[in-house]
Formats: structure tokens, C-alpha cells, sequence
């Protein structure tokens, strides 16, 4: 519908359709599917864009058109004024998710193509990590169907507690947790939702909880490339990066390919892949065996040209911290392992000082041209 009402229309004027265009031009929709015509309006708005600015970069001087989006508030849009046909209280919704947002420097996704490759334990452990260096850190679990992170940090009886500015994550010394296992009631409760449902309670996450000031967020998105992820790309505007995750077979490394393009479509940077299970390590002897097959994730990060941040071998010490609620990078710290761990944060090291870097130069600027 998007598309056909699309047709025949200038750019500019086909970039200006909104969801609710397209719901009038049905003439009835269910509710639950009404965010079916939020994203196709946007895609439509991003595909116009796009050919905008290749008319811009052939000398061309394309017409504006500022862009609203009906129900989620996009984080792309200067929060010092209303869009046009935005709501009062989508403005002000707008403004409290930017003004949350802009109190973290940096903000990574973690991602999979495929259930089950450890993504969980790699954000948790690189959080860990970050954390144990100093830095100011926020893990965000947007798993909604299966929200592991408060079993994997031993914070399965936390619960949320309120404030006058929104909801207080969890506390775990100098990292705040949040996730939607501290809401479920019991935790054998299944969450039965579609696409709209999630994306609220993503905005949610993002914008009522209290990050306060934060070096970095890494959110650890569920398998795929859904409306989770997708959300978040859609909501927080500009994403530092994003870490893949992926095991060594071709089952599952076929599937990054999947991860590094959506990434690429979205305008993310890749920071890197990282292969989970690469080989067992004897604990008794050292000596390794390749379970799986091994090499899959450096071939695909080789062939789609991203990083390759390195391998983690399977370590019966990682299911141990697992199980037991503990961060393998700090309770097995002198392991060889956790050391593979902390050198696979080393990209997100670079974007903190990239952007010392950049601020250093911006207060000489003044200095010089005073001199």
C-alpha cells in the first residue's frame, strides 16, 4: 500500500507519507498490526532519502522534507523543537528518550544470526570487562521471549524499584543491568507478543529507565535480524557498533552474513566477529580439539571484509560461570580464556578514544585562532 500510494509522486512528496497515510488508505486496520504501516511508512521514507542524497552528491539540491514517525518518536529528529504533525506528547516523549541517550557516549549492539551461539555470554563478559577497567557501563537485555542476562549475572531475584524520574536498573556494582526477567512474575512465565508490544517496551527501557551518565550501553539483542534489533536501530538514532557473534561450523557463520548486512542496510559499523566455541581445551592435558568445525568465523569476516576480534574456545569454566551466576571474565580473571575476552574489547577501547581524541581537538580550535 506504501508503495502504491508512492507511485507517481515526487520524492519529496512521497518521503512526506505517513503511517497514518497508509492506514486511511485501507480504510480500516487491526490495532495489533498497526505498526505493520509505521514500518512500511518508514522504509519508504529511507529508500526516498537515500535517493535525495545520491541527487545531492550529483550537484543536485534536493527539497527537505522533515519526516514524523506516529507512534515511536525517531531519535534522528533535533529534540530543541516539534516536528510537523507531532503530538505534544510525541515531542515530549521524543525529548526524554534523547535526553536519556545523550547521558551515554556510546552505545554497542550485540548480535547473532543464530540462537544458541553464546551471544548472551559474550555481552555479559565484555561488559564485565569494560566495567573492570573503569568504565561506566549499562547492559540492556531486549530479549523478550528469552531474557537470560539475570540468570547469567545471578540476579534472578531483583526486582525493579521505581523513582520520580522512571525505574532504577539493577545495580551490579559499577554496571546497571535491566531486563524484562526483572518483571515477569515467575520466571517460567512465557511472553507471547508481537512486533508492536516489543518495540514499546523497548522505547520503554530506553527512555523511563534511569541510565543516568554512562560510558557505554551494550544491548544484547535476541538471534536474528526482527523487530528487536530493528528497534533499537530505529529508536536510538545512531549505534557506535555492533559485535557479532557466531560458532565456528558454516550453519551458523552463513547466518553473520545475514547480521553484517543488516547491520550495513541500518547504517551500523561492524566493530567485529567473534567466534564462540572454537575448540575444546583439555583441562587436564591443554591439548585441543575442534569440535566443531573450525574457521568459519574469520572466513566470513575475511570475505565480507569486517574485523575478525577473535576466537573463544569452549571452557568447562564459562558453563560453570554461567550456571552459577558469574561473570567468567572476573571470577576466572588468569585464565587464558578470560585474556581472549578482554582482547576482543579492545575495539570499543578505540571508540573512547576517538572520541577524546575528537574533543581535544575541538577545545585547541580556539586556542589557535586566539594565538
Amino acid at each position: 500500500m506504501a508503495t502504491s500510494l508512492a507511485e507517481s509522486k515526487r520524492v519529496e512528496d512521497a518521503a512526506a507519507l505517513r503511517q497514518k497515510d497508509v492506514l486511511d488508505a485501507f480504510g480500516g486496520f487491526p490495532m495489533e498490526s498497526e505498526h505493520c504501516a509505521l514500518l512500511a511508512a518508514d522504509t519508504l521514507r529511507a529508500a526516498c532519502q537515500e535517493c535525495l542524497e545520491n541527487q545531492r552528491g550529483s550537484g543536485q539540491e534536493p527539497r527537505r522534507e522533515t519526516g514524523t514517525c506516529e507512534t515511536c518518536g525517531r531519535a534522528d529528529r533535533p529534540a530543541s523543537g516539534r516536528g510537523e504533525n507531532e503530538s505534544e506528547e510525541e515531542f515530549e516523549e521524543r525529548r526524554k528518550l534523547q535526553s536519556r541517550l545523550g547521558r551515554i557516549r556510546h552505545k554497542v549492539m550485540v548480535l547473532s544470526g543464530k540462537g544458541g551461539v553464546g551471544k548472551s555470554t559474550v555481552a555479559v563478559n565484555l561488559a564485565t570487562a569494560l566495567m573492570l577497567s573503569g568504565k561506566r557501563v549499562g547492559l540492556l537485555d531486549v530479549d523478550m521471549h528469552g531474557p537470560s542476562i539475570p540468570t547469567l549475572l545471578g540476579l534472578e531475584r531483583e526486582t525493579l524499584q521505581g523513582c520520580e524520574g522512571g525505574l532504577l536498573p539493577v545495580d551490579l556494582g559499577a554496571m546497571k543491568v535491566m531486563s524484562l526477567g526483572f518483571l515477569l512474575r515467575n520466571q517460567d512465565d512465557a511472553v507471547i507478543w508481537r512486533g508492536p508490544m516489543k518495540a514499546n517496551v523497548i522505547k520503554q527501557f530506553l527512555k523511563d529507565v534511569v541510565w543516568g551518565d554512562l560510558d557505554y550501553l551494550v544491548i544484547d539483542s535476541p538471534p536474528g535480524t526482527g523487530d528487536e534489533p530493528l528497534s533499537i536501530c530505529q529508536l536510538i538514532g545512531t549505534l557506535d557498533g555492533a559485535v557479532i557473534v557466531t560458532t565456528p561450523q558454516r550453519v551458523a557463520a552463513v547466518d553473520v552474513r545475514k547480521s553484517i548486512t543488516f547491520c550495513r542496510q541500518l547504517q551500523v559499523p561492524v566493530l567485529g566477529v567473534v567466534e564462540n566455541m572454537s575448540g575444546f581445551t583439555c583441562p587436564k592435558c591443554g591439548e585441543v580439539t575442534r569440535i566443531l568445525c573450525s574457521g568459519g568465523g574469520r572466513r566470513i569476516a575475511e570475505d565480507m571484509e569486517v574485523p575478525f576480534l577473535g576466537s573463544i574456545p569452549m571452557d568447562p569454566k564459562i558453563a560453570e560461570a554461567c550456571d552459577s551466576g558469574r561473570a567468567f571474565v572476573q571470577h576466572y580473571a588468569m585464565t587464558t580464556t578470560a585474556e581472549l575476552m578482554r582482547q576482543i574489547i579492545q575495539p570499543l577501547f578505540a571508540l573512547s578514544e576517538r572520541s577524546d581524541a575528537a574533543a581535544a581537538d575541538s577545545t585547541e580550535l580556539p586556542k589557535q585562532k586566539a594565538e
